[in-house]
Parts: C-alpha cells; structure tokens; sequence
C-alpha cells in the first residue's frame, strides 16, 4: 500500500520530501553526514580489510599486503590480478558485527530522517551489508530486484532502506539506478541470477518493459538513499580504478515482523519506551532491546 501524506510528523524530513518519497518510492539526501559520522564504519570497514589481506597472503595468493594504501584504493590492489571466486570467498557483502556499524545505524541524523517515514518507534532490522564493490568483479554488479524478494512473507511493509555511500558514487564507479513509483507494486516474480556467482535476487525480464523509467542515483559520500524495499533497483559495475564502498541499513517499525531468520535486529529509537533503546553491549549480544541488569 503506498504511504499517505503525512502532515503532522517528527523527524527532520521536509513536508515536500515526504510528499515525494511516498509518491515515487525513493528520496535523495544530500550531504546528511559528516566525515566524522563516517569515521567508526569505516575503521570497521578496514579492519575487514585488514583480516581479507592477512587470508590472501596467508594463502599465497599476494605477496604485498598494501598496508600503506588509502581506503578508497586498497582492497582494489589486493584484487588486481586475482579471480571473481577469490573474492566471493569472503562473501559478496559483509555483515559484521563490530561497534562501527551499530555507530553508524544508532546515527541521529539517520534515524531522524527515518522517523519522519514511519514514526519514532523504529526498528533496526538484522539485514545491513557493506558492499565493496570492487573494480571488474563480476559480483559488483546487483540486477534489478526489489529488496522485499528476499523476505516475500514478512509482514513488515514498510521496510525502508537507507543506501550509503562511502566515497562518492557515479556512474564510472557504478551508483544506485531506481525505477521509480515501482514501490506500488506488489512483489513480483523473480529468479536467482547465475552469471555473477552470488545468486542474487533477479526480477524476471517480463517487468523490465522499455516504459519503465530508469534514474541513475549518482551521490557523494555523506549522502544518503532512502528507498522503499518494494522499489526496483540496481547498481552497474565498476569501471574504476578504486572500490565503491556502500552501506546499506534498513528500517521498520517496531510493530511489524522483525525477521529473525536474518538475524537479531535492534531497537534504535522509542519514544514511548525509551529505557529499552538497545545499546552497543546489547547489539554486541545480540540483544534486540535494552535489558536492565
């Protein structure tokens, strides 16, 4: 069902960006972050690096850890050369759990703009990835899908995704493209793709018709997409010479399926319950609320 106008609402979204999220399924957000937001998840970011180049060289694989490379570049080096498999040993996204990432999804900035979507009780759902998408892999490339294809019978509707970008995204490097207003649909049928060797969720060609819009998303870092989980969306290889860091969390309210099977998602905020916001040591524990000891 598509959101109504909502004309008395907290958070930090304008009236006119609600308006336009719930009539076209997506809403841009420029410069939401600053560096230092950025700072923890990317050290978190980096100490994956770390332990992948430890595995290469372990392996034989590198002969040069590339200690001394910057973020933007440094998982690019330690692939130059090597296979798509190489990389999908480490999975086509991550989902660690250290304390930048509970950093970046408990953000203020983020949960406020969230909040103006779907009220102040929200919850943080388990499926978060950072996806480093890494010059001439093949899994960098994500076809079209709806994000909801991978939970058809949950009963959380909406579920609202909040893309990330690390370092600036363009079409060089391969940014988000959307097809707008497609949130209205229902989940449409869909397929495991197989020439990338992830398996990911594929819509079926027959809802790719040529009338459908198609908006590239290309954003700086600090930015933000926020997208509804029915959207069809994809992100083009690529074709630059430095990894494309993204992040992608998710929301929903806390009245609807918390999707356990994924995981253990957390409450991020709650106004009417606000002694039960989980904490880092919960998160670390895998706790989705704050328990008094």
């Amino acid at each position: 069902m598509l959101d109504t106008y909502r004309a008395d609402h907290g958070g930090s979204l304008t009236d006119e960006q609600i308006q336009f999220y719930d009539m076209e399924g997506y809403l841009v957000l420029e410069n939401l972050l600053a560096e230092d937001d950025l700072t923890a998840v990317k050290a978190a970011m980096m100490a994956k690096v770390d332990q992948i180049a430890d595995d290469l060289f372990g392996a034989g694989l590198i002969t040069d850890k590339q200690t001394g490379s910057p973020f933007e570049t440094r998982l690019a080096e330690l692939f130059a050369g090597l296979t798509d498999q190489d990389f999908l040993r480490f999975g086509r996204s991550w989902r660690d759990r250290m304390p930048g990432y509970f950093d970046i999804m408990a953000n203020p900035k983020i949960l406020d703009a969230v909040e103006s979507l779907i009220g102040g009780e929200i919850f943080a759902n388990p499926v978060y990835n950072t996806r480093p998408k890494v010059p001439h892999v093949a899994a960098g490339a994500v076809p079209w899908h709806q994000d909801k294809s991978y939970w058809p019978d949950a009963n959380a509707n909406p579920v609202i995704t909040v893309w990330l970008p690390l370092v600036d995204a363009n079409l060089e490097n391969g940014c988000l493209h959307i097809m707008p207003r497609t949130h209205r649909q229902k989940v449409l049928s869909w397929h495991r793709e197989n020439y990338s060797g992830t398996g990911y969720t594929e819509v079926d060609d027959e809802h790719l018709g040529a009338q459908k819009q198609v908006i590239p998303l290309p954003i700086r870092a600090g930015g933000a997409i926020l997208f509804n989980d029915r959207c069809i969306h994809m992100s083009t290889p690529n074709r630059s010479r430095h990894v494309r860091w993204s992040l992608d969390l998710r929301y929903q309210p806390t009245d609807q399926d918390p999707m356990p099977q994924h995981g253990v998602g957390f409450l991020a905020r709650s106004h009417r319950y606000p002694e039960r916001v989980a904490t880092l040591v919960d998160w670390l524990a895998e706790r989705p609320e704050h328990r008094a000891q």
